[in-house]
């Protein structure tokens, strides 16, 4: 059976390094078997690869793979917390906020995005309910921001 590890890389992904955080937080809590993230942005070294708003900076398309880029780094983030991706055993929650311009109500199909690659690498376990919510401004001027809720196999 392939591993999670191996599938990113049949798809063509590999994991960045973990983003670190940019306030006095922590990337991940681990309470119960269950991981909460802190919001993440699509940081490729170290730098945003996505700012502005969709619907008038950014297509959809465009907001799409940075969906795709901030699932990686939340990958990496918990790959760094737990040490083997493989554990986990379910994405619970996808809370996805999407810096939109006046009139853009395209939210669900940007975070399709996420969605999609989550199926795509861990199958039924990446199945998840999801929130995809408009926003003026993000930190940073960034595009979107990702929070994961995943189970984890003790």
């Amino acid at each position: 059976m392939m591993t999670v590890e191996e599938r990113l890389l049949e798809l063509g992904y590999s994991l960045p390094a973990p983003p670190t955080p940019k306030g006095v937080y922590v990337t991940v809590v681990e309470v119960d078997g269950m991981l909460y993230t802190a919001g993440s942005s699509c940081f490729v070294n170290g730098e945003l690869a996505y700012t502005g708003k969709l619907g008038s900076d950014l297509t959809v398309e465009e907001g799409q793979e940075a969906a795709r880029c901030t699932v990686l780094n939340l990958l990496s983030t918990i790959k760094q917390q737990i040490g083997d991706l493989d554990r986990i055993e379910r994405v619970v929650k996808v809370l996805g906020f999407v810096a939109s311009a006046p009139g853009f109500n395209s939210q669900p199909q940007v975070l399709n995005g996420a969605s999609e690659l989550l199926g795509e690498v861990l199958g039924e376990r990446g199945k998840h309910a999801r929130s995809a919510v408009g926003v003026n401004e993000l930190p940073m001027n960034t595009c979107i921001e990702i929070e994961m809720i995943v189970k984890i196999k003790e």
